[in-house]
């Protein structure tokens, strides 16, 4: 049996009513992540509370020395989206308590929808490098219908995205959606956060500054490109050594 832990949810000033919950975890290839801390970073935001564990082994994020909680809440001051930025790897067997508890602040403060970013590591070729959805019915016909974002095929789904989808499944809960792209580990996977930006602005029609991310994908494109020409470098080196060597022993058979 799976241990039980709790959370608390901790707000500072009171959450508008109708507004979407975007939700960004940590997670492999931290694209996930990586597009929610740039949505607070680029959209005028304020922090509005955060989210602890009782039971789970915490961690303290920090910046320039200073620290921070790891699961926190932000207000898109100038949009109607409340963002959760989470940098605490959940255990898939905490995900229906962390659900439960997030469900239930969500119909508290009335939440309209809920949109979740998942990356997911997967083998996948070059075209198909893109940005999938799995989503409630009523998700789908809200913020879906005209778009041309393409459905996950077929699998399925666990952790938080699963809890969080399951209970929209029958029309009672809030309307949700996943939007998913194959991770690429170890990240960042700036490409993968560029395409969660790409579905966001497509089902939202919001406009976000993108350069910051842009600049950083070429840098560590560049930045592998430099690293497998040292290793190619290296190896080559290494083979005209050994080779060196195996005629030098010759001398002496």
């Amino acid at each position: 049996m799976s241990p039980e832990t709790s959370f608390e949810i901790e707000l500072s000033t009171a959450v508008a009513p109708d507004q979407t919950l975007l939700v960004g975890l940590a997670s492999p290839g931290m694209g996930a992540l990586t597009v929610v801390d740039h949505l607070v970073r680029q959209q005028e935001s304020e922090q509005i509370g955060h989210i602890s564990p009782a039971d789970l082994p915490t961690v303290t994020p920090f910046e320039n020395g200073v620290p921070r909680h790891h699961t926190r809440l932000y207000n898109l001051t100038e949009s109607d989206f409340i963002v959760l930025v989470s940098e605490l790897l959940l255990p898939v067997w905490a995900a229906r308590s962390f659900a439960d508890h997030l469900t239930a602040w969500v119909e508290k403060v009335d939440i309209e929808e809920i949109a979740m970013f998942h990356s997911v590591p997967y083998p996948h070729g070059p075209e198909e490098h893109d940005v999938f959805y799995v989503a409630t019915e009523e998700y789908r016909e809200t913020r879906l219908k005209g778009t041309e974002m393409p459905t996950l095929s077929g699998g399925f789904l666990d952790g938080l995205p699963a809890e969080i989808v399951t209970r929209g499944l029958d029309g009672d809960g809030t309307p949700a959606g996943v939007f998913v792209t194959p991770a690429h580990p170890p990240g960042p996977d700036v490409d993968g956060a560029l395409l969660f930006l790409d579905a966001i602005e497509e089902a939202y029609e919001l406009t976000v500054d993108r350069k910051e991310l842009e600049e950083l994908s070429e840098n560590i494109k560049k930045h592998y490109e430099a690293l497998a020409e040292r290793m190619q470098a290296v190896s080559e080196s290494d083979e005209a050594r050994a080779e060196r060597e195996f005629y030098a022993d010759r001398m002496y058979m």
